[in-house]
């Protein structure tokens, strides 16, 4: 498997495992979980060609329909489930959560999803494969060890502003009674602080969600003292006058942190998918010519319920 750069002055988070052809990253916090399956997927072991090549999970940027379907066929396979029992987010850069069930069951891949504009998805029945894409933006994962629900979203510098995290969180608790003490939570592949240089409109953003965390500066104070998280600046200066690096990591971490979630039961990504472009799909890198990375998370068990 292909040695992935991983961030300077941190623990080693994300495991690489390889299932015939089908090479996936996974999290040990994740991992420990009894009865829950995840993955994230990499560019190995598919069929897709050229710039899609070889595991691209997207229908929407230009790849034969084929091999995206044979793409998840080989994922399903490897995670010992079925694509009928996937569900696929709808994302546009939202806040919006969908609860879904066995019934909704290969909308985005074999059937149209019948909805739009949600970038988060949350059940509590077994045997359903939660799927949401990437390629630079961060996959947040969430396990309620209390009550087995579990939630994955796509959250982008703009869902991350809007607190994707804490909406996750929110949403978690009015559907299934869910403790933020009660979560494990995981912020997986995306870019990293050094590849990620923004405008001053988004770094606004970013001073405003700073802003809005009443116990931001104890909380970094609290990375700092337990070490386990290195950096203390969502922003830096970048390169050039008027842009900066936005560390999108620590923003969720600290979203989370402020949501209620232990500290203990969070872990945050050491890869940075523009680092390892040649492994991971990166919009940056690529400079928008790539195919889509996906996450999967599932309790496991056969308890779909299909029309």
């Amino acid at each position: 498997m292909e040695q992935l750069i991983r961030a300077g002055h941190r623990e080693r988070v994300i495991r690489q495992q390889k299932v015939g052809e089908v090479e996936y990253l996974t999290f040990p916090l994740l991992s420990a979980q009894p009865g829950i399956t995840h993955a994230f997927s990499t560019r190995k072991g598919g069929v897709s060609q050229g710039i899609y090549a070889s595991m691209n999970l997207s229908f929407t940027r230009g790849d034969e329909e084929e091999s995206v379907q044979e793409n998840f066929r080989r994922m399903a396979q490897t995670l010992h489930t079925d694509v009928s029992h996937m569900v696929c987010t709808f994302q546009t850069h939202t806040t919006n959560i969908r609860r879904v069930y066995g019934t909704d069951g290969g909308k985005g891949i074999l059937r149209e999803r019948g909805y739009t504009d949600v970038d988060g998805l949350v059940t509590d029945e077994k045997g359903v494969c939660l799927v949401c894409f990437f390629a630079d933006c961060v996959p947040l994962y969430f396990v309620d060890r209390e009550h087995g629900a579990i939630g994955l979203a796509h959250s982008g510098w703009r869902g991350t502003a809007a607190g994707m995290g804490r909406h996750m969180v929110e949403r978690m608790e009015r559907e299934f009674g869910t403790s933020p003490r009660q979560l494990v939570a995981v912020v997986g592949p995306s870019i990293c602080q050094d590849c990620y240089e923004v405008s001053e409109e988004v770094a606004e953003e970013f001073r405003r969600l700073e802003a809005a965390i009443p116990a931001c500066d104890r909380l970094l104070k609290e990375l700092t003292e337990t070490g386990r998280y290195p950096h203390r600046q969502l922003l830096r200066p970048g390169r050039q006058p008027g842009r900066y690096q936005l560390d999108l990591w620590l923003a969720n971490l600290l979203i989370l942190r402020d949501a209620g979630i232990p500290l203990s039961q969070i872990q945050v990504t050491d890869v940075c998918t523009c680092c390892n472009s040649s492994y991971l799909f990166s919009h940056r890198a690529s400079q928008g010519r790539r195919g889509n990375l996906a996450a999967f998370l599932m309790r496991d068990g056969d308890g779909i319920t299909t029309v």
